[in-house]
């Protein structure tokens, strides 16, 4: 979401979600109509089907689908229409965040109580189907020794108890050796 300032107050831009037609608004003279209840009512003109929307009492004709040949239209409340495709849309992009990369920081020198500590940490972001990039921290003088972090940091690999693959080949970054694992 993008955001732009003026005049000390935030105006955020929302991608537009096309509005679809309802009752009067639709133009196609034949139309497939979908009941309250979801069952299929048929191909019928569009006066028979405006006749079946009851816009006092909240039931409206909607058009769910104007590609298709007749359009589909379904007679249920344009609100409840609106808040199910609202929720739709936010489960379809939390579905597209979920597969952020898990960074999981480990020390040279960490004992192995703390090492199972993010072996467990491991194993809960594959649960979760997260891949995971496993950093080695490396402090003053620990950055001279590659060859002695990057034993480490097999080591660290060997602790894991699932099975798993390299994405990439563990490489040495500023502060130490990193390398990306994903659940096999």
């Amino acid at each position: 979401m993008d955001a732009i300032y003026a005049i000390g107050s935030p105006i955020t831009f929302f991608t537009a979600i096309p509005k679809p037609r309802i009752n009067n608004q639709i133009t196609a003279s034949e139309l497939r109509v979908i009941g309250e209840d979801g069952a299929n009512l048929g191909i019928m003109s569009r006066e028979d089907a405006l006749r079946l929307a009851r816009p006092d009492d909240g039931v409206d004709l909607i058009e769910i689908s104007a590609a298709a040949h007749p359009p589909v239209v379904r007679l249920m409340n344009y609100d409840k229409f609106r808040y199910e495709e609202d929720k739709r849309i936010k489960k379809e992009r939390l579905a597209q965040k979920g597969t952020a990369m898990k960074t999981v920081q480990i020390s040279a020198r960490a004992a192995e109580n703390d090492l199972m500590v993010r072996v467990r940490q491991v194993e809960k972001f594959f649960a979760q189907g997260h891949p995971v990039e496993v950093t080695m921290r490396l402090r003053g003088r620990e950055k001279r020794n590659r060859d002695f972090a990057m034993e480490k940091l097999h080591e660290f690999l060997k602790l894991l108890p699932m099975e798993y693959r390299m994405l990439n080949q563990p490489r040495f970054l500023g502060n130490g050796p990193a390398v990306q694992i994903a659940k096999k």
